[in-house]
């Protein structure tokens, strides 16, 4: 079966963007992983299918597929790609957007060239992330090896933590994300952000995705960092967040509020795969 896709990319975080909406795709996850090689496939972080919508509160379904092949409920930089690819295919005029995951309903608007989206609102109860602790706490201190860390940790309708550093090009990105990133107290793993903050206007952040490893951004990681970095009182409602591959714009008011996430979703090129 040959499938057209679109290759997208939101700040280097990039996707194979697939309309599903007319016929059903089925990918094992050995078909997705064999997609995302870079090597032997197109090469990405993960696989958008947008689908028919599952309610009638909703526009369309959005399925992600990490590079690993397993399937998530949440990428922030992926939602602003399908948004784009939605609008220039003609898939709808409306100018919102609402997209449903497994987990989560997101809503998307064009601002100013660039895509801002409603992420709703962060979850920072242990059972809604999931977090194995007895009572929810602003900081948790989590045994890896013979060390202990410091973290935060939230829902942005997938699990996140986070860490706080001096500098993100220091921190132990491709060691301590892939052991918390599967620790025992994340029963459905984590995805990891190490947060440096620049002024209580600006932070820096480096994510290793569940599923995928490090990317050059992370969209719902962004939001978790504010979240989490807001919630310990060391930022301001409106942050600019500086990943490896660009900057995302966060609006936050706080506890029991939506969060805003606002940044670029670019196309790379177009092509046709063999499944």
């Amino acid at each position: 079966m040959d499938v057209p896709f679109t290759k997208m990319q939101g700040l280097g975080n990039d996707f194979v963007v697939i309309d599903a909406t007319q016929r059903a795709i089925a990918l094992t996850p050995e078909q997705a992983a064999a997609i995302a090689d870079r090597r032997f496939g197109v090469g990405c972080d993960q696989i958008l299918l947008i689908e028919p919508p599952p309610t009638p509160k909703v526009d369309f379904g959005y399925r992600i597929i990490n590079a690993d092949g397993s399937e998530v409920g949440q990428c922030g930089n992926g939602v602003r790609c399908v948004a784009r690819y939605v609008r220039e295919h003609g898939l709808s005029r409306e100018a919102s957007l609402r997209f449903a995951t497994s987990t989560a309903v997101m809503t998307v608007r064009s601002a100013d060239g660039q895509w801002q989206v409603d992420m709703g609102a962060p979850q920072f109860a242990p059972k809604a992330v999931p977090f194995v602790a007895d009572n929810d706490a602003e900081r948790y201190s989590v045994s890896v090896g013979e060390e202990t860390v410091e973290l935060g940790v939230c829902s942005m309708g997938n699990p996140h933590a986070v860490l706080l550093v001096d500098d993100v090009q220091a921190a132990p990105v491709a060691t301590l994300g892939p052991q918390l990133e599967r620790h025992a107290r994340f029963p459905e793993r984590a995805n990891i952000g190490f947060a440096a903050v620049r002024s209580r206007q600006s932070i820096d952040l480096r994510v290793w995705e569940r599923g995928a490893g490090e990317t050059l951004a992370c969209g719902s990681g962004a939001c978790a960092a504010v979240a989490v970095l807001r919630r310990w009182d060391l930022i301001d409602e409106s942050v600019a967040v500086q990943v490896p591959g660009g900057s995302l714009q966060i609006q936050w008011p706080g506890v029991g509020h939506k969060l805003l996430m606002t940044g670029p979703a670019e196309i790379a090129f177009v092509g046709t795969l063999t499944l």
